[in-house]
């Protein structure tokens, strides 16, 4: 029986870089189910299965990153499964933050989603739990401009204010490595696979946030190869746009009482929290 599944959806990636990403993962004290979800149009890759823990699934129909990964997590469901932790390909780490977040996981189970605290190469913070967006704060964040104001706009949509060395509840959190309690996922459901790509984790932090904590776990910490793909090639920026237009035409563009209310009381929490940490 296994303690926990995980998956990693890959399409044409660096073998060495994703090697690196599975031996992270497997890394652990716990008995972790790791399935490859590959959705290059060979299976060339199909030679990073080199541990009995690993299952790969040729997949070139290529149906998305939230489609893909829902195949994984249904083998998750079906295997009888608490937890599954959803895994970007170029991520890494050294210490057993499996081990770290599941057993965070386990001491509260309102807790939905979970994710580490998440840096750039040189050790910076990646600033990724955000309040939910709007299609100005999108705008913004591409344009920043203005510059004062964008810094005064980003400091709180990315909750930049807010101490990253603990923890707290997002309502946006970021999908390039998190875990999910499987019995959120089977209340709520799963990736939504109407985005291709951008914009999947968004909607699932969204909706399990409504019923349950969807929290930022600074206990826990990993390397992530931040590309930033849609700011700098054509065609994943168009991706970017039509998941953006799904998102919204989804969940309201200007007139979105849900969102105003959620980001209204997560802010004023986290600045509560900040101020009470000061005194």
């Amino acid at each position: 029986m296994y303690d926990a599944g995980a998956s990693i959806v890959i399409y044409k990636n660096n073998k060495q870089q994703l090697l690196q990403t599975i031996k992270s993962v497997l890394n652990t004290r716990l008995r972790i189910k790791l399935i490859l979800v590959d959705n290059s149009p060979t299976n060339s890759l199909k030679s990073v299965k080199l541990d009995s823990r690993i299952e790969y699934i040729f997949n070139p129909s290529n149906p998305g990153f939230g489609a893909s990964h829902n195949i994984a997590i249904n083998k998750s469901i079906e295997r009888g499964l608490s937890y599954h932790f959803v895994v970007n390909p170029d991520v890494f780490f050294q210490d057993d933050i499996i081990s770290l977040m599941l057993n965070y996981a386990n001491s509260d189970s309102r807790i939905g989603m979970l994710m580490p605290k998440i840096l750039n190469l040189n050790g910076s913070i990646q600033h990724l739990p955000k309040l939910l967006p709007s299609p100005f704060s999108l705008l913004m964040r591409k344009l920043k401009w203005p510059s004062w104001y964008h810094k005064k706009l980003i400091e709180v949509y990315e909750l930049r204010f807010v101490d990253k060395n603990k923890s707290f509840n997002s309502p946006v959190i970021s999908g390039c490595f998190t875990l999910l309690n499987l019995s959120a996922i089977k209340e709520i459901g799963s990736y939504d696979n109407n985005f291709f790509m951008y914009f999947e984790d968004w909607d699932l932090s969204r909706r399990i946030h409504k019923k349950y904590k969807t929290i930022y776990f600074p206990e826990a910490s990993l390397y992530h190869h931040y590309n930033s793909g849609a700011n700098k090639r054509f065609k994943l920026f168009l991706v970017f746009i039509k998941s953006a237009i799904t998102y919204f035409n989804k969940w309201g563009w200007f007139f979105d009482s849900e969102r105003k209310q959620i980001n209204k009381c997560t802010l004023e929490s986290l600045k509560n929290e900040n101020f009470n940490n000061r005194i």
